[in-house]
C-alpha cells in the first residue's frame, strides 16, 4: 500500500518518501525470503534443504537485513539535513543522489556478503544436521560444521560490524545532533514542529532495531533449548 500510494501520488515524490519506499521494498523482500521457507516447511513438509540452496537463502536473508540497516541511516541523514541545514536540502538530496545512495547500500551489502558465502561454501559437514530456524542462518551453518570455522566467525562479525554495527552508532549520533539543534531553537512552537518532523524517522528506526536486538538476544536461548530437547527441527541438510 505504501509503494502504491507513493507511486501514484506525485506530491509524495520527495526524498523522505523515496527512502520510505526503499525500506518498504526491503521489508517486503525480506519477508518473502523467510515466508517461502516457512510455507515450504508447513505446507509441503520440506524437511531437508541442500547446502547450495541454504547458502543462497542466507545471502538474500542477510543481504536484505543489512539493507534494512542502511536505509534508516539514509532516512536519519535526511532528517538531519531537514532540521539542521534546511536551506541546502534541495541541493543535497537530488533524485540522482538518492539513487546513488540506494545503489551504494546495495553494493556494500553484496561486497560484505560475498566473502562470507565463499568461506561457508568451503565448510565440511560430517553428517545430517538440524537447523534451529525454519530458514538458513549463518551462525547455524558455522556451528554445525566439523571443520575449523574461525575465519567464518571473523567474517560474520566483520559483516555485522561493517553494516549494522556502523549504521547504528551513526544513526544515534545524528539524532543527538538533531536533538541538540532542536533544543537550541528559541520558539517552543518551532521546537515542537521540528520534533514532529523527526518522529516518523525515530519510529522507523525503532521498529527495525528493537526486534533485531531482541532476536539477537533470544537466539542463544533457542540454540540451548534445541540441544537439550529431542533432536528434530524444521530443516536439515540433505
Amino acid at each position: 500500500m505504501i509503494l502504491f500510494v507513493v507511486l501514484c501520488e506525485r506530491s509524495l515524490h520527495k526524498p523522505m518518501y523515496c527512502f520510505l519506499s526503499m525500506l518498504s521494498v526491503t521489508d517486503l523482500s525480506l519477508s518473502l525470503c523467510t515466508l517461502s521457507a516457512i510455507l515450504g516447511v508447513f505446507w509441503f513438509e520440506a524437511q531437508e534443504i541442500s547446502l547450495n540452496t541454504c547458502i543462497g537463502q542466507m545471502f538474500f536473508l542477510d543481504g536484505f537485513t543489512f539493507m534494512e540497516s542502511g536505509v534508516p541511516l539514509a532516512m536519519t541523514f535526511d532528517c538531519f539535513v531537514t532540521i539542521c541545514d534546511p536551506l541546502r536540502y534541495t541541493t543535497i538530496f537530488t533524485n540522482a543522489r538518492i539513487a546513488k545512495i540506494g545503489i551504494s547500500v546495495l553494493i556494500r551489502n553484496v561486497a560484505v556478503m560475498l566473502p562470507v558465502l565463499l568461506f561457508v561454501k568451503r565448510l565440511s559437514f560430517c553428517s545430517s544436521m538440524v537447523l534451529s530456524h525454519s530458514y538458513c542462518y549463518h551462525v547455524d551453518l558455522i556451528q554445525l560444521s566439523c571443520t575449523d570455522n574461525r575465519i567464518n566467525s571473523i567474517l560474520g562479525l566483520f559483516a555485522l560490524f561493517s553494516t549494522t554495527g556502523f549504521d547504528c552508532p551513526c544513526i544515534l549520533l545524528c539524532y543527538i545532533l538533531i536533538i541538540r539543534s532542536v533544543l537550541s531553537i528559541a520558539s517552543s512552537e518551532e521546537r515542537q514542529k521540528a520534533f514532529n518532523t523527526c518522529t516518523s524517522h525515530i519510529s522507523a528506526a525503532a521498529i527495525f532495531y528493537i526486534p533485531l536486538i531482541s532476536l539477537s538476544l533470544a537466539h542463544p536461548v533457542a540454540i540451548q533449548h534445541l540441544h537439550l530437547s529431542t533432536p528434530s527441527g524444521p530443516l536439515s541438510f540433505c
